[in-house]
């Protein structure tokens, strides 16, 4: 069992739907949506693509791409969702595929569910290919470490501010809402940092998207604390 996953799964594809939960459909779909378009793929490589979903996004915008994902079940969904695409089961941190194979990769929110996440940020740089981009959306770290807290509310339940503490940690929490039980990890963005610049890639795009529709009253929560980062690699033509 993977952090959880393989008894999580289906709660998981019952919480998420077709549309992906609140902050994936109006906070982190258009800011990644709004990177791939800036450079079309033309072989694309989804890294923990759970159950297809931002695959079947790509294909609706011409981009064929291989979802890999360590989890059975999350694979079965995605095949009965897709029977045409390419669904594969693997694992980050030792990909199958040869150096330079996809002009894109994607992490989208997968990070924070490995555990060796060096060297699953090591393997997604070497199947790149030179010029090639890795788009990565995560969980900013100010959320991540203080996730088993959440909120400090007044006596009537408003929220008044989110706590930091133990930043420059890292460590993993088990996390529990809606029948879902999964291990993420919390690591300060100075982890991820420099594991990619060690890869050699170059920083072309960073981001803490709020937002851009939805319910007013959640959008205004979502203002309040960076919940997500979003960050695209580009690989070196001489690579």
């Amino acid at each position: 069992m993977s952090g959880g996953w393989d008894n999580s799964a289906a709660a998981w594809v019952a919480h998420l739907g077709e549309r992906g939960d609140w902050a994936r459909e109006h906070v982190l779909d258009p800011a990644m949506l709004e990177r791939v378009a800036l450079g079309p793929a033309r072989k694309a490589l989804d890294v923990g693509c759970g159950e297809g979903r931002f695959c079947r996004m790509l294909k609706g915008r011409g981009i064929a791409a291989i979802g890999l994902d360590p989890t059975a079940h999350l694979l079965e969904v995605a095949r009965q969702r897709d029977p045409e695409g390419d669904y594969r089961h693997g694992r980050a941190e030792e990909l199958a595929f040869p150096d330079h194979s996809f002009d894109l990769v994607i992490s989208y929110l997968t990070l924070i569910d490995i555990a060796d996440y060096q060297s699953a940020i090591r393997e997604m740089s070497r199947v790149l290919a030179p010029g090639g981009r890795l788009l990565i959306a995560n969980m900013n770290g100010f959320v991540s470490q203080n996730a088993h807290q959440g909120w400090v509310r007044d006596d009537l339940g408003n929220r008044l501010h989110y706590p930091i503490d133990r930043y420059l940690e890292e460590f993993s929490e088990w996390c529990e809402w809606k029948g879902i039980r999964i291990q993420n990890w919390h690591r300060p963005l100075s982890a991820y940092m420099k594991t990619l610049l060690a890869c050699g890639l170059t920083l072309t795009h960073f981001d803490e998207p709020e937002a851009i529709s939805g319910d007013p009253a959640l959008q205004a929560k979502y203002r309040r604390v960076p919940w997500f980062l979003v960050m695209e690699w580009e690989k070196p033509l001489s690579a």
